[in-house]
């Protein structure tokens, strides 16, 4: 889970941090991404930005954007239907705008893949094409955890399912549901 949001599976997956970059917090929308200084802020903290970079006002809105493309390729993916063309369009520039080619390095510590982003990219849109190829890890791994919703009521964020039982984003979240259920089958019994 993340340390900053108790939200299984964005320690793991850039992707589903940003997805969950819009969610409720105490019932009102909060949105991480708000304007460039914030975004700006969010790719740094997850390592894809250096610190003090300024975040023009289109690589925000493109950031943005890609972050509602993932939100509906996720939908699609949990609801097991075919998404929006805008979304998988949107998810490919952002993939194409700065490729990546792998590279294999070699030292005392043995043989590691490296990946190069070819010249010409600025740093915006070379996080911006990182975040998309986690989507595309996340949305393709046949091995791995699947996206899902949070089934607990009032919460819109995403994780990573690890088990098949696993319903709710975070503990919290969890814990509000049983509490829940426990109020009402004690309030239906006085």
């Amino acid at each position: 889970m993340s340390a900053s949001t108790g939200v299984a599976g964005e320690d793991a997956s850039s992707a589903v941090a940003l997805v969950n970059t819009r969610h409720l917090q105490s019932g009102q929308p909060a949105d991480l991404l708000a304007d460039p200084a914030r975004a700006a802020g969010w790719l740094a903290e997850r390592g894809l930005l250096p610190r003090g970079t300024a975040l023009p006002d289109p690589d925000t809105a493109r950031l943005v954007a890609l972050r509602e493309a993932v939100r509906g390729l996720f939908a699609a993916r949990a609801g097991q239907r075919v998404p929006a063309v805008d979304d998988v369009t949107l998810l490919n520039a952002a993939l194409a705008a700065a490729p990546v080619v792998p590279a294999l390095t070699w030292d005392e510590a043995g043989p590691r893949r490296r990946e190069h982003t070819l010249a010409g990219a600025g740093p915006c849109t070379v996080a911006i094409a990182r975040l998309a190829r986690d989507a595309l890890r996340v949305l393709t791994d046949p091995a791995g955890p699947e996206p899902a919703p949070c089934g607990a009521h009032g919460c819109v964020r995403w994780f990573l399912r690890t088990h098949a039982a696993r319903q709710w984003c975070s503990d919290r979240c969890g814990d509000r549901v049983r509490a829940a259920r426990h109020y009402a089958r004690h309030r239906g019994t006085a």
